[in-house]
């Protein structure tokens, strides 16, 4: 295991470690009720900084990928997903115009700095198909502005306008863009029944009230569109 590896290794577990199963509750609930209604299950779906793989896990699709450098979570994610650990910002070890869709969830913030945001929405857009989906979700800085820095390893300040425009520059027609959309974190103590959960999906107007983090949802395509904004007043 190399350095970052290791660190990311202990920073997860720090974090995340005795949260584990209901972190994979709370994804399989956001899978099934609101992801999978983006994601056809006959898709091939990459999931970029995937963290312990709960997403990759949990969404339904015909072929799964999964990128992170930590080098234990090719031992957390399922049998049937492809673990590719590698740094983001270089080229994929995928082939051009693979994927059908491109997830990504409180990871860009992470990266060290915004050339390797640019690089790694470069190799997205390079390796979806035509027509092909990228999902971002991640904290707003808009929402958060103090809390978002207690994390040690947050680099980039990332907004959902923010996040839109550098879809837009980097060749994606932005299609949706939710400035609140979950709450911040799972990584502070805070369990809420699972039904709540359920609940919240189907409430948009809560959102605005209870809402974090940021969800903007782009396609691969040719020309221009308007981006349509939810969860704002």
């Amino acid at each position: 295991m190399d350095q970052r590896s290791s660190v990311l290794n202990r920073q997860y577990k720090l974090r995340f470690g005795n949260r584990d199963p209901y972190r994979d509750s709370v994804w399989k609930i956001l899978c099934s009720q609101y992801f999978s209604k983006h994601i056809p299950a006959r898709s091939v779906v990459l999931d970029v900084g995937c963290g312990w793989g709960e997403f990759i896990n949990n969404i339904s699709a015909a072929r799964k990928f999964a990128m992170d450098l930590n080098s234990e979570t090719g031992q957390r994610v399922g049998s049937d997903v492809t673990f590719l650990q590698q740094d983001c910002a270089l080229e994929w070890a995928l082939d051009t115009a693979s994927l059908d869709v491109v997830f990504t969830s409180n990871f860009l913030e992470h990266l060290p700095d915004k050339r390797s945001v640019e690089a790694t929405l470069a190799q997205a857009y390079r390796c979806l198909k035509a027509g092909g989906t990228i999902i971002c979700l991640g904290p707003n800085v808009k929402c958060i502005p103090g809390d978002y820095w207690d994390f040690w390893d947050h680099h980039i300040p990332i907004t959902e306008a923010s996040l839109a425009e550098l879809l837009t520059l980097s060749g994606f027609t932005v299609e949706s863009s939710i400035a609140r959309f979950l709450p911040y974190s799972m990584s502070n103590g805070r369990n809420p029944p699972l039904f709540l959960v359920s609940l919240y999906l189907r409430m948009p107007a809560a959102w605005y009230f209870f809402g974090k983090q940021f969800l903007v949802i782009g396609r691969k395509a040719d020309g221009t569109a308007g981006v349509r904004r939810e969860g704002e007043r």
